[in-house]
């Protein structure tokens, strides 16, 4: 019975170890962005609530955007609109 407890013992530490190792490492590549998840028409500057670039370990240089309703959407960064986008945010940022 002590050898039957052990081991069921062994096995939940062992799934709980592995879902979180699983968490771990799916949160940190879900920032990144591949090729059939990018938009390419152009996003209102009033939808957009932040951004972000994504990491370097990441295969596909891009910018996560995500709007006011909570959808976030990957974007190529040379985008001209992104581009205009990110003028405009840091010259108004630097003026107030």
């Amino acid at each position: 019975m002590k050898v039957f407890s052990l081991v069921l013992l062994t096995l939940l530490l062992a799934t709980l170890w592995t879902g979180s190792q699983g968490v771990s490492l799916r949160s940190s590549y879900s920032t990144c962005c591949y090729k059939d998840m990018f938009i390419r028409k152009k996003i209102l500057a009033s939808n957009i609530q932040s951004y972000q670039k994504t990491p370097s370990h990441c295969s596909h240089r891009a910018v996560r955007v995500e709007l006011l309703n909570g959808k976030k959407f990957c974007v190529d960064p040379e985008e001209r609109w992104f581009q205009r986008y990110q003028r405009q945010k840091k010259s108004t940022s630097a003026s107030t």
